[in-house]
Formats: structure tokens, C-alpha cells, sequence
């Protein structure tokens, strides 16, 4: 179905089309992770140009729904609104682009048990997405209760999971960086920095996800 036919169902229904082509770029950075600690780095360069492709795939679709976005189309929510939660949708298909780029410039060996910590602190961020994937998922019955009623209700602690769920993917993040710290001296400063790069990057998952469940909590708020 094209995206015109889509604003056609339903006015977020190109939101959700994009959200689902995030999401199958989350799941693949999530394949790359659980081979992380096989050493199979040629598998993980293949795992990443699949998700960069992937990430192209959101990218077009986002272009499509922005040059297909009727003006004369009523929206329950502003335009800018609308266009500013495909924004931050975006930004976590390219955040795990990047993710999956670094983990594919070299091997990175595993030491002082951080592998064990990091895919712990991946999992939480991925978490907090999967939750904001959700609420997006809820934009229907939230137009069909007017915002309001069970369903804000519903979405709204969604969103304050979100929130802790990237709280405790902060403190995890700590951990990891005293462990990283700690061990600097087993360890190339090449991979030193490139292991900080990617725990910043897989940090800012759960970071724009708590972004994107915000906004909408804004929108409720306005209501």
C-alpha cells in the first residue's frame, strides 16, 4: 500500500508504517549483538550492511511520508507535531546504523567480563524501545478516545516506563564505563575509545526513546 493510500486509512498510519521499518533495524542490531561474543566478524560486517540497507529502507519511507503529507489533511494533532515524532523515529534507525558500523570496524575482544555488562546494558535500551514502539502503536485508540480516558491512561505509564527503563540503562552505563576504566591497561587505546564510542551510541537508544514517549506525553498534555 502507498504511502498517499495510507494517509487515506488513517492519518498516522505512515507513522506506524516508518515506525515498523525501525524496527526491523533495531531487530537486526540486536542479531549482531548476540553474536558479539562468537568472534564471527565476518558475520557481523554482513549483519551491518543488511542494517544499513535497512536503514536506507526508513530513510525513504520517511522521505515519502513527508513529500505525501497532504496540507489540506486533517490531523488530530499539529502538523509540526506529526513531523517532529518521524524525526525522532528516525533518529534511533540511524542511531543503530552507527551502532552496527562501529561493532563492524574490527574485532573487539572481550575482557574483565564487560560482555556479559554490555549486552545486559543493550537489552535495557532496547527495552525502552520497545516500549515507545508500542505507544506509537497506540495512536489509534488514542484518536478514537480523543486523547483522553483509559487509553491516556494506558499510554502515559507506558511513557514513565520508558523513562525507567532508560534510568536503568544510565546506571548501566556507569557500571560499564568503571569497568572499561578499570581496565584500560589490558586494552589498545584504539579499542579503548571505539569501546566508548559504541557504549555513548547504544546509551542514546533508550535516550531517544524516552525522547519520543516525552513528545507524546506532551501531545496528551495539550489535549
Amino acid at each position: 500500500m502507498t504511502i498517499a493510500r495510507l494517509f487515506g486509512k488513517s492519518p498516522f498510519a505512515p507513522l506506524q508504517s516508518h515506525m515498523k521499518k525501525v524496527s526491523g533495524c533495531i531487530k537486526k542490531l540486536t542479531e549482531i549483538f548476540e553474536i558479539l561474543t562468537t568472534g564471527k566478524q565476518d558475520k557481523i560486517e554482513h549483519l551491518a550492511k543488511e542494517l544499513s540497507q535497512l536503514e536506507h529502507e526508513a530513510d525513504l519511507t520517511k522521505n515519502d511520508i513527508r513529500n505525501h503529507l497532504p496540507k489540506s489533511l486533517f490531523l488530530p494533532i499539529d502538523r509540526s507535531q506529526f513531523l517532529e515524532i518521524l524525526a525522532i523515529q528516525d533518529d534511533i534507525a540511524d542511531k543503530a546504523e552507527d551502532i552496527g558500523n562501529l561493532l563492524a570496524l574490527k574485532s573487539l575482544p572481550p575482557f574483565n567480563g564487560l560482555m556479559e555488562t554490555l549486552l545486559e546494558f543493550f537489552h535495557k535500551n532496547v527495552e525502552a524501545f520497545w516500549i515507545a514502539r508500542q505507544i506509537i502503536k497506540e495512536f489509534q485508540d488514542l484518536i478514537e478516545s480523543s486523547f483522553g480516558g483509559i487509553e491516556a491512561e494506558k499510554v502515559k505509564k507506558m511513557v514513565e516506563k520508558t523513562s525507567y527503563k532508560e534510568h536503568e540503562a544510565d546506571l548501566l552505563k556507569q557500571q560499564i564505563l568503571k569497568q572499561l576504566f578499570n581496565s584500560n591497561e589490558e586494552i589498545s587505546s584504539q579499542d579503548f575509545y571505539l569501546w566508548i564510542n559504541i557504549i555513548d551510541q547504544v546509551g542514546a537508544l533508550s535516550h531517544i526513546s524516552e525522547r519520543l514517549a516525552n513528545r507524546i506525553r506532551m501531545i496528551l498534555e495539550l489535549k
